[in-house]
């Protein structure tokens, strides 16, 4: 199965927990705000605090069905992304993104065809410090993420595998 196949399986986060039991599920706590409810894909990590320069690089180059996982730190105080971001990341083919932190822009965000996770809003946005590190392992919500995994997410919660499920 391709990447972009993988980011393409129907995801129903409590099938997937009942045809797959080794998959891990990430606590509760998680909003959906994006434009496609349900999404899946291959795992990028971006661990960063109130400073979304390597989202922003990120989202800039071809997603290929893949879901940037952003560790922002869980601070409610500046979001992580906001409605050009969100916009560029629909248009370069990412699935969608997972945010321990908040976003911004949530009504334009939710007529993007992105799926977008996050733990709450916040109107005021990021400082830019070009601080934040890429493809490294990030710990939120109970699990810890790591590059070349997947994620599936809905709004029946989240969920995290080894490999691709296929839904078969």
């Amino acid at each position: 199965m391709t990447l972009w196949e993988a980011s393409q399986v129907p995801v129903v986060t409590p099938d997937l927990c009942d045809q797959f039991p080794d998959v891990v599920v990430v606590e509760p706590g998680f909003r959906n705000y994006g434009g496609v409810s349900a999404f899946g894909g291959e795992v990028v990590t971006v661990k960063c605090f109130e400073d979304n320069s390597v989202v922003r690089a990120q989202v800039g180059l071809p997603g290929k069905g893949r879901v940037l996982v952003v560790d922002g730190g869980g601070s409610r105080r500046a979001a992580l992304l906001g409605d050009m971001l969100a916009a560029q990341a629909a248009s370069n083919g990412w699935a969608g993104l997972i945010i321990n932190g908040c976003i911004r822009d949530v009504d334009v965000i939710g007529q993007t065809q992105l799926g977008v996770q996050a733990l709450g809003t916040h109107p005021r946005r990021t400082e830019k410090r070009n601080q934040g590190d890429l493809d490294v392992p990030v710990t939120f919500g109970g699990v810890t993420f790591r590059p070349g995994q997947f994620v599936y997410a809905d709004n029946n919660g989240i969920i995290l595998s080894e490999r691709p499920l296929t839904g078969t």
